[in-house]
């Protein structure tokens, strides 16, 4: 039987549109040999990009942190990118902006001279948890590689080099877990690859201050326990607070709100998704549904 080949869409790339199984870039792009460029991701949601101006802002963010000058401006990138989206016609899309220092005259490490190189696709929305893994939480591990340092690289820039977190996925997954859970330098538990943390403890939301990338669904959480009523509160995450917490969860573009259950072995509270993220999770859905914080894509809004 012949595998059904899937759509390979239309790529952004410089200023063209392109099939996104011929789209490419210079293989000496500086993004390819040295992971020196940044990324966003947003998602779109029954034909609306959330929050795309906020996402937009922290790539600018990124970009200006790394010296990085990108060849449009912000509302061209933006034009562009809904652009994208409505080429390649998905309600509900994955949607990711990288940048890169570009193409020099040689394949040094030298990013004076540099062109860069802006690429954009929209694929139909993809989840970093996998099917089914909502409905039953994960199962996660503690892993023995610790978040780059702040004073190494700030971990608010969302830069190309995320060999740190895919490694502490191999470990988690040589380990039969679903996911990793990153500590930073002083053992506090800051991230998962791709994620940000959440533990509810004695009733309030709990989500790490440092050593994080600053989640746009992070602070939407926020936003939604302060319309519900639920206390949060920013602030430290010990591996003690997560095995005796009585719910967690993580939080990303692709992913939404997903619950943890396990936690080196341990379950949380009662080892399956709790009655304060499904609060949290029934209003982000129905706020999705109906727009909340959306930007329209042109022809997918029904």
């Amino acid at each position: 039987m012949t595998e059904e080949r899937r759509d390979p869409g239309v790529v952004y790339v410089n200023g063209r549109f392109e099939p996104g199984d011929t789209a490419s870039i210079s293989v000496f792009d500086h993004g390819f040999l040295y992971g020196d460029g940044v990324f966003d991701t947003s998602f779109a949601r029954h034909g609306w990009i959330f929050r795309l101006d906020e996402h937009l802002e922290r790539l600018e963010r990124s970009l200006r942190a790394v010296a990085l000058e990108l060849p449009m401006t912000l509302a061209e990138l933006r034009a562009a990118t809904i652009e994208t989206a409505a080429r390649n016609g998905h309600r509900d899309a994955y949607i990711k902006i990288v940048v890169s220092r570009g193409v020099s005259a040689e394949p040094l490490m030298d990013p004076r001279g540099c062109t860069p190189t802006v690429v954009i696709f929209a694929r139909p929305y993809l989840s970093l948890a996998g099917a089914g893994v909502k409905a039953r939480g994960l199962v996660t591990k503690l892993t023995s590689l610790r978040r780059v340092s702040h004073t190494a690289i700030d971990p608010r820039i969302k830069s190309l080099n995320y060999l740190n977190l895919v490694m502490s996925r191999v470990e988690a997954f040589a380990s039969g877990c679903d996911e990793a859970l990153i500590v930073d330098e002083e053992g506090d538990v800051c991230e998962a690859p791709g994620y940000n943390v959440f533990a509810i403890v004695g009733g309030t939301v709990v989500t790490p201050e440092k050593a994080i990338l600053e989640g746009i669904t992070r602070q939407t959480v926020l936003d939604l326990c302060a319309e519900l009523g639920i206390p949060s509160r920013i602030g430290r995450i010990a591996p003690y607070d997560l095995f005796t917490a009585d719910e967690a969860f993580l939080t990303s573009t692709a992913g939404g709100l997903i619950p943890i259950a396990k936690v080196d072995g341990r379950p949380v509270g009662t080892g399956a998704p709790g009655p304060v993220l499904a609060r949290i999770d029934a209003a982000y859905e129905e706020h999705l549904a109906r727009g909340w914080h959306g930007t329209p894509i042109p022809g997918l809004r029904s």
